[in-house]
């Protein structure tokens, strides 16, 4: 019985530091975070494009 008695114990701990952690993470607003990281692949699409080389002509519009 004691055992069952510290189970919850510690069960009721860790839902009490978790709801604890996320009212922290909300209010340091950390949860905007992933969505910078999510859209951080795509910054490189403002620098400038290379220059692009002329194509030879093809034999298919020479015809």
């Amino acid at each position: 019985m004691n055992v069952l008695v510290l189970q919850v114990f510690v069960s009721l701990m860790l839902v009490a530091s978790s709801v604890l952690l996320f009212v922290y993470s909300v209010r340091h607003r950390d949860h905007e975070h992933a969505d910078r990281l999510s859209l951080f692949p795509l910054e490189d699409d403002s620098a400038a494009p290379a220059p692009r080389t002329p194509e030879p002509p093809s034999s298919a519009s020479q015809e």
